[in-house]
């Protein structure tokens, strides 16, 4: 019996649990208040994708009549097929039955209908996967087939991140929604409500609150919300989340407390805490008019009420806990690869601990995004050393030592202080985040973040036109970004990049002008990943608080729901989405090393302008680039090992010089380097004080030891042996 109940409901990620609930357990845990936690979707995901389950899936398509395409009638003359086959790819899909990779990967074993057919224009970058990454493609298109399946015969809502998200975009009314609400349950919603009954009478919460963070997760968190209020009628239910944060801050619908009692906004953990304090504790007996809330809507004398009548301060980053993941079925999360890009397959492969560098955004600055909302606005990062006391606190708790910082965009000093923190306790573990495409990723910080673990970034080049970054204020060119790209692929860290189109007053030739641009950084190799997606209008951002300075008129409508996305008009006149489609194939061909030579207007159905973009421009950008001037206060630090001395000497103009040979290992390669035995032994010396677990020496302290003892510092500095040592691990931070 547990008085708090967190749920996260269908559907977010089929790898690994959203980390909404993961952050208020460990939060809980350190006011000593007990909970338990459900990641919904993930459970009635297995429930569904069963052989029991699909039989009768396939028998109610049958008898209602529903399978019309030819698709899905291959599919269900392939039943039995699918259904001898199912269980075992769910077990291979959760990593428990490797060895059936084999078998998956044989011709003719897998029934295949339409997700197969990309297979004949992808078969060289296919044939590249090891065997088991190729299984598992194979086996997450064979459950695509299925996922098919129950969109055309049984729930068209359906989809493996998502679950009617239409009611969920752009409601700014809640009619649609709630009228939904009034139709029978439909087959998904019945196997979602009876494993949150069974979970709540194990349980027995006082309280259930609900974490939503998508449009996709909306519906289910009101259906299920629906269900408690009419079989448990005395608990209380609140939502909070992602999605009521930034689309919820106007409701004022009273329909919506049919089914929540509360809605949090911000950070969830103050909210969260007033909350069990005025539920759960059973000497809390006054009335709701006087109770303390932080940051709630209510339902107080039939109106809705905002109360955010507590004085107490949000708490620190420091003070939140470490997250929580006990209770989640971490063992049961299906790793799938919808696409042979192994960057892009990050989001969906493998099981990741999800933390935060810092709260907020550090740049806070881009015209598009929400800046104005407390989770971005304010900026609190957390310290590297207690960052690193929470991934030990993880990899302790779940066995898992791969982590996705899960950050606005972590901030490039934070970095580097996590990745020495990392490497100075020898750690051994797999990282990556989102970042912003800035000059202080140079060459050498890029290098400490592959040492410590990253394997890759992800960041918005946007628009890739330095006309529109500016208007956006990015804070970057797309020169800068290409040479940043170029620092984190030499590091072999991959990228990924947030594109946009659509930007208010961008022009069919700067579209254009931007595909060029993604072209090269692709052709180039210097960018492994991408996606697409076009502006949208959101209430809470710079354009639309301001939408006069950015040449767009809003079409407001009345707000009793959700507000977040605004329709408008461009000055332009443009309707952008017609480049959807040839954006986003281009793309998929580029992430997959093939499209390059294909003119521009070839991914297009309509007459686009030609580039003007040169054919050589990001090339150029990269070769134009200047050596970074080192500061005094720079940091020097030593990723190499011990080396093998020996000592020689030979006579140079009728003088013995006594010389160090000076071999180094790292895991892939030897070298060597040579010195006079003099200058050779103050740099081992002086190696051996620069790791990461020693106090970290100034580039200016390091000059004056040098100089203390010899002479010319910039001509040893820059010299032939020390060149070498600075690739492989003497790096300037």
């Amino acid at each position: 019996m547990k008085d708090l109940l967190l749920i996260t409901p269908p559907f977010t990620q089929l790898n690994t649990p959203y980390p909404g609930t993961a952050y208020l357990k460990g939060f809980l845990n350190t006011k000593g208040i007990e909970s338990f936690q459900m990641d919904l979707g993930i459970e009635v995901i297995l429930e569904l994708f069963s052989k029991s389950t699909f039989q009768d899936l396939f028998n109610l398509a049958l008898e209602n009549d529903r399978i019309q395409s030819e698709n899905c009638q291959r599919i269900y003359a392939l039943k039995e097929l699918y259904l001898k086959s199912l269980d075992d790819i769910i077990l291979f899909l959760q990593g428990k039955n490797q060895t059936f990779a084999r078998q998956i990967c044989s011709d003719g074993f897998l029934p295949q209908a339409s997700r197969f057919e990309q297979l004949d224009d992808m078969d060289f970058a296919f044939g590249s996967m090891g065997m088991q990454d190729k299984a598992k493609h194979l086996a997450t298109l064979y459950i695509e087939d299925l996922s098919d399946f129950i969109v055309e015969c049984i729930d068209p809502d359906f989809g493996f991140s998502r679950y009617a998200e239409r009611l969920g975009q752009s409601a700014n009314s809640f009619n649609a929604l709630y009228t939904h609400l009034q139709d029978d349950a439909t087959y998904i919603d019945q196997v979602t409500l009876k494993i949150l009954n069974d979970q709540i009478k194990e349980t027995q919460p006082k309280l259930i609150c609900f974490s939503v963070p998508f449009p996709g997760n909306l519906y289910s968190a009101f259906r299920c919300a629906q269900f408690i209020k009419t079989n448990y009628p005395d608990i209380k239910i609140a939502m909070g989340g992602g999605f009521p944060n930034t689309e919820l801050r106007s409701v004022n619908d009273v329909r919506v407390f049919e089914f929540f009692d509360f809605i949090t906004l911000d950070d969830g953990e103050l909210p969260i805490e007033f909350l069990y304090k005025n539920v759960c504790q059973s000497e809390s007996k006054l009335s709701i008019s006087v109770q303390e809330f932080k940051r709630t809507y209510l339902l107080l004398d039939g109106v809705v009420t905002y109360k955010n009548n507590s004085t107490a301060p949000d708490y620190k980053q420091a003070e939140v806990g470490t997250p929580d993941y006990s209770d989640l079925l971490l063992d049961q999360y299906i790793s799938v690869i919808e696409i042979a890009n192994p960057m892009h397959s990050l989001w969906s492969d493998g099981r990741w601990n999800k933390l935060t560098m810092a709260h907020g955004c550090y740049w806070g600055k881009c015209t598009f995004c929400d800046i104005s909302l407390d989770y971005i606005k304010i900026y609190e990062p957390v310290a590297a050393s207690l960052l690193v006391d929470r991934m030990e606190t993880l990899i302790a708790q779940t066995g898992e030592t791969g982590f996705h910082f899960v950050d606005e965009a972590a901030p490039p000093s934070l970095m580097k202080a996590l990745a020495l923190e990392i490497t100075k306790r020898d750690l051994s573990v797999t990282w990556w985040t989102n970042i912003r495409f800035e000059k202080n990723f140079t060459q050498d910080l890029c290098l400490l973040l592959k040492a410590s673990g990253c394997i890759a970034v992800s960041g918005g080049l946007e628009v890739a036109s330095d006309r529109l970054l500016k208007l956006i204020d990015k804070g970057v060119t797309v020169a800068q970004v290409a040479q940043v790209t170029r620092n984190f692929t030499e590091a072999n860290i991959m990228v990924h990049s947030y594109l946009m189109y659509g930007y208010p007053t961008q022009t069919m030739q700067e579209t254009v002008d931007s595909l060029e641009m993604v072209r090269q950084l692709f052709e180039i190799g210097i960018l492994q990943s991408g996606f697409w997606h076009q502006f949208a209008l959101t209430a809470h951002s710079p354009i639309g608080l301001h939408p006069e300075d950015y040449g767009i008129t809003p079409n407001y409508k009345t707000i009793s729901f959700a507000n977040n996305d605004v329709d408008f008009s461009d000055s332009t006149g443009i309707d952008h989405s017609q480049f959807s489609y040839g954006l986003k194939k281009s793309l998929f061909n580029f992430m997959h090393g093939i499209g390059f030579d294909l003119p521009l207007h070839d991914w297009f159905d309509f007459t686009v302008p030609e580039t003007t973009i040169s054919p050589d421009f990001i090339y150029n950008c990269l070769a134009e680039e200047v050596e970074p001037i080192i500061k005094p206060s720079a940091k020097v630090t030593w990723l190499g090992g011990l080396p093998l001395i020996s000592e020689f000497s030979k006579s140079k103009k009728g003088k013995i010089i006594n010389y160090l040979e000076v071999t180094f290992h790292d895991a892939i390669e030897s070298y060597q380097i040579t010195l006079e035995k003099q200058k050779g032994l103050w740099l081992l010396d002086t190696l051996a004080g620069l790791t990461p677990q020693q106090q970290p020496q100034t580039f200016k302290q390091l000059k004056t030891n040098f100089e203390n003892q010899f002479e010319n510092f910039e001509l040893f500095w820059y010299s032939k042996p020390m060149d070498i040592l600075r690739g492989f691990g003497l790096l300037v931070l």
